[in-house]
């Protein structure tokens, strides 16, 4: 006969306990279940809409309030998360991050059926980030984390030309877009696109450069380049002329003829600006010498000749009868203003005398007059 087993010791005896109780909390924890969802990285363009899933399952055991909660994660692990929305207690709180505000909301409109799915709405390239999801029904915890990356799509797309467009040349057809996400790819085609690219064509998809060498006339026409990336594309069209080189010489030859001409006509104007300045500079000049309302004076001779006519006709009017008192004037003498009259006797003549001083002011030459005796006589 075997002996009986020995009894296990106490120790081992609440070790089994603890592990069974262990075990029983645990079948309660996973009681509340979140669906894994098909995909836990989501690329969208700017603009568009993108719903992050979070669908999950409750149990008998959960007789806790239902708390739904979606936070960022930010990339720098000193910082805390960031949370975006939640639902607790029957009602929707959406006010936490001011960044998203109006453009986030849970997928279904009564959460505690089992989607706490979160759509948010115009994105934006700041709302990259990692997402989490976190459902509490006590005594169960579940969470699921998503990363969304949002690009921007190419846009505002150039085309240009670098190089002559002659006959022979290299020619370079360059395109650029101003807006994209990278990685961004580039791609030229003919219009329309049964035309192959030439054949000395060389294309750098990287940069967006294509380089035609030994350009011929067959390469003129119109050239498309598409951008690309993951989240959408764009194009731009240039037209390529190839032409005969240009005669370089005639071109020379034309401006110096050119610029002869200029220089001879700018000559041509500053000579008659300075011909019309000297002529106006002597008017002005002519014009304070010469006064319109100023008589020219008379000459000496003129004078004198008057002075004496007068003189003769005032003697030859007088009779001998008043030439008595008129005494004989030498002849190195002019007459003046104090020569001496007879009363009565020279009225005639007075009238008709001058002053010496006031001939010699208006420019006369005194000359003398020969005296005459009283029968008419001249002494």
């Amino acid at each position: 006969m075997e002996p009986p087993l020995a009894p296990p010791p106490p120790s081992l005896t609440v070790l089994l306990l603890l592990a069974l109780a262990l075990l029983g909390s645990a079948g309660l924890t996973r009681s509340l279940s979140i669906t894994p969802a098909d995909q836990s990285m989501f690329e969208k363009a700017e603009g568009e809409k993108v719903t992050l899933p979070c669908t999950f399952v409750l149990s008998d055991e959960d007789e806790g309030p239902l708390d739904i909660e979606w936070v960022l994660i930010p990339t720098d692990n000193q910082k805390k998360e960031q949370i975006i929305i939640m639902y607790a207690v029957d009602r929707i709180y959406n006010h936490y991050y001011a960044a998203m505000t109006g453009r986030m909301q849970f997928t279904s409109a009564d959460p505690k059926s089992g989607d706490g799915s979160l759509d948010i709405l115009n994105l934006k390239s700041s709302d990259t980030g990692t997402y989490q999801c976190k459902v509490k029904k006590a005594p169960g915890v579940q969470s699921q984390k998503i990363q969304l990356t949002v690009l921007v799509k190419p846009a505002r797309t150039k085309c240009s030309i670098e190089g002559s467009q002659e006959i022979g040349k290299d020619v370079t057809l360059k395109c650029a877009s101003q807006e994209g996400s990278p990685l961004l790819s580039y791609d030229w085609r003919r219009v329309p696109d049964t035309q192959e690219l030439p054949a000395t064509s060389t294309l750098n998809r990287n940069t967006g450069e294509l380089l035609l060498k030994n350009a011929s006339q067959e390469y003129s026409g119109v050239y498309s380049c598409v951008a690309s990336n993951r989240v959408g594309v764009d194009e731009c069209s240039i037209e390529l002329n190839v032409t005969p080189p240009i005669n370089t010489a005639g071109i020379i030859a034309g401006a110096i003829v050119g610029t002869l001409l200029g220089l001879s006509l700018l000559a041509f104007l500053v000579f008659c600006c300075c011909k019309k300045h000297r002529e106006k500079k002597y008017e002005k000049e002519v014009h304070h010498d010469i006064r319109e309302d100023v008589p020219p004076p008379k000459s000496r001779s003129s004078t004198a000749r008057s002075y004496i006519g007068s003189n003769r006709s005032s003697l030859g009017s007088m009779s001998p009868s008043n030439m008595e008192g008129y005494t004989k004037t030498p002849y190195s003498q002019v007459p003046s203003e104090d020569f001496e009259r007879t009363s009565g006797q020279n009225q005639t003549f007075a009238s008709s005398k001058v002053a010496a001083p006031n001939l010699s002011r208006m420019g006369a030459v005194p000359v003398m007059i020969p005296a005459q005796s009283k029968d008419g006589s001249i002494v």
